[in-house]
């Protein structure tokens, strides 16, 4: 048997979909809090990709992408699930939600998801939570797997998680194998 190992720190990527824009501001705020401060943030897109969320959050939906300056340990991918889920709420209006939170971890390998639904390939966390390899990196760029959603098939959102994923890069130049120099930052690693 091999030696079990600390997993090496990676890149908290959160994926919104957001049709009351008038809140993105407060949800940024909202999120550094949880996740310390963002070190990234995408353009908005459309989102057109399905009409899944229509009917709960209303039209237009946008997508954007937010990643954070800490790195997290990406065992803690179901306690940001579940964090996210908090936040999702704060910003119900009518019952329904108009921010929709799919948090990730990016390494430069892949793209995993987190999310509370169930299928054959994902993978059971905790807590109901379930964590699928939706992006792999080969060959210097992402790929869709065969199940991995439209959206996310998109070259817009594989050119932004590159983009991510050229920071997250650079990021691990000031970290040892198994997490943060001391030096590298003031807080501890989440």
């Amino acid at each position: 048997m091999g030696t079990a190992r600390e997993f090496q720190a990676e890149k908290l990527v959160v994926p919104v979909l957001i049709s009351c824009r008038e809140h993105k501001e407060a949800l940024l705020k909202e999120l550094s809090a949880a996740f310390g401060p963002r070190d990234f943030l995408s353009e908005e897109l459309d989102f057109d990709f399905s009409s899944y969320y229509d009917k709960e959050m209303g039209k237009p939906i946008r997508r954007f992408f937010v990643s954070f300056r800490d790195l997290i340990d990406p065992g803690r991918l179901a306690e940001v699930k579940l964090r996210t889920g908090i936040v999702e709420q704060r910003f119900r209006s009518s019952g329904n939600r108009c921010i929709n939170l799919d948090p990730g971890c990016l390494s430069l390998s892949r793209f995993i998801l987190a999310s509370t639904k169930d299928s054959s390939h994902r993978i059971p966390l905790r807590s109901g939570i379930y964590a699928e390899i939706t992006l792999m990196y080969e060959h210097g760029r992402f790929r869709p797997l065969e199940w991995t959603y439209p959206d996310y098939r998109s070259p817009a959102y594989r050119r932004i998680l590159g983009e991510i994923r050229t920071l997250y890069k650079q990021q691990l130049r000031g970290y040892s194998p198994s997490g943060f120099k001391p030096e590298a930052s003031a807080s501890p690693p989440r």
